[in-house]
């Protein structure tokens, strides 16, 4: 059966005899590393990013050589020894590395390692506490998913016939990916439960192929050029900013920084936002006249009753350029035009100062973190110690340039 041509490409091949994964092929296993660099096997090949060529396994990882079963990056902080280390499993054995390095005395029998877990295995990823009940991984051969309780080393079997037998699985930005064919189906990882249209085409989301939605010659926003819509930071330390159509996660940076669809994260936001804020493990999204409150938990559930007004919920009335919470407090910033309003969320009804002159017009988006609050406006922003001193400025600071490492735009 011919599973994949061999052509030159610069963005999956490179060479004859080499796999492009850009023709559509199924990978044996994908994993990320300490790093954060996502690793796809193939045959005894592995691409090392999510563009770029093939190489030899052994190439990249010392004395790994031929066909991967599966592979995953452990997680068990309680435990360094092992954590954030790659278990690659071939046949009846796995493998432990860490900084491209072969641990010592591995290879190892899977049984020695990993008691009761079966040879010969179709994928496998981690599951940190908090998206499954404890440190676990997940072990899938056929449609039976061993799931392993890494500080017991106890096993839970389950059955998900409804999911496609999984070839390689992949955890990514807390979702969980099973990779089948040429296409991935997203999954819970507790109850298997898939919701929306799968499977897709990995093609358009894991990998830059030419000619695919989410790769090949989309090129990412240059620094000089952007301007935000939104920014927030969420009590768990998660970082998102908006910008159009389209959202990223910012505090991800050692998993890859990648946009996704507002809708994606917050279905029922479907025309971009205004500006967002954060308060008690929920998230607030405005648009217009309306706010959207969220629960922030891993899959992002609107509380009922909502979207309300801007006026119901906060007790103001005009469009909303930019909103900000600081860490513990109860006061969300709301900017409009060149004034700042405080809004006692701990009140009801809603408590609105009568709102303060800025030495700024059109603001794009606020964060204020531990290190003092941000002020957006086009490709700069502007730095405070905290709300007193921005709302008693009459002079503007210094404008600092938004830079990739803070973004993931080009420089």
């Amino acid at each position: 059966m011919r599973l994949f041509s061999l052509r030159v490409s610069v963005y999956g091949g490179d060479g004859p005899g080499k796999p492009d994964r850009c023709d559509g092929i199924q990978f044996d296993a994908i994993a990320p590393d300490e790093k954060g660099k996502v690793h796809y096997f193939k045959d005894g090949y592995i691409w090392n990013s999510f563009r770029g060529p093939s190489q030899l396994s052994s190439e990249y990882f010392r004395d790994l050589s031929g066909r991967v079963d599966a592979a995953f990056r452990m997680h068990n902080t309680e435990n360094p020894d092992n954590h954030d280390h790659i278990y690659v499993f071939q046949g009846d054995k796995v493998s432990s590395y860490f900084n491209q390095s072969l641990e010592e005395g591995y290879p190892k029998g899977i049984q020695e390692e990993f008691p009761g877990i079966p040879n010969n295995l179709d994928a496998a990823v981690e599951c940190p506490k908090g998206e499954c009940m404890t440190n676990s991984v997940l072990f899938f051969k056929g449609n039976d998913v061993h799931v392993y309780d890494i500080a017991t080393k106890a096993i839970k079997m389950k059955t998900w016939a409804h999911l496609p037998v999984c070839a390689s699985a992949l955890r990514w930005l807390e979702h969980y990916y099973c990779f089948h064919g040429h296409n991935f189906t997203r999954f819970h990882p507790v109850s298997g439960e898939v919701n929306g249209t799968y499977p897709k085409d990995a093609r358009h989301y894991f990998m830059h192929c030419p000619n695919f939605g989410h790769g090949g010659d989309r090129t990412a926003v240059k620094c000089s050029d952007i301007k935000l819509d939104a920014i927030t930071t969420d009590d768990a330390g998660r970082t998102y900013i908006f910008t159009g159509p389209t959202y990223t996660r910012l505090d991800t940076h050692r998993d890859g920084l990648h946009a996704f669809p507002i809708v994606r994260g917050w279905k029922e936001v479907t025309k971009g936002v205004d500006a967002v804020f954060s308060y008690t493990n929920k998230i607030y999204l405005i648009k217009g006249d309306q706010v959207y409150i969220y629960k922030t938990d891993t899959h992002f559930t609107l509380v009922e009753g909502y979207p309300k007004t801007v006026k119901e919920e906060l007790g103001i009335e005009g469009h909303v350029d930019a909103a900000f919470v600081c860490p513990s407090e109860d006061t969300v910033h709301i900017i409009q035009g060149a004034r700042m309003h405080d809004v006692d969320l701990s009140a009801t009804p809603r408590v609105v100062s009568q709102g303060v002159p800025l030495p700024l017009s059109g603001i794009d988006a606020g964060l204020c973190g531990a290190d003092g609050i941000k002020i957006f406006r086009g490709s700069h922003f502007y730095k405070y110690a905290s709300p007193m001193i921005l709302a008693m400025s009459r002079i503007a600071p210094f404008p600092v340039k938004i830079t990739s490492a803070m973004v993931g735009c080009e420089d």
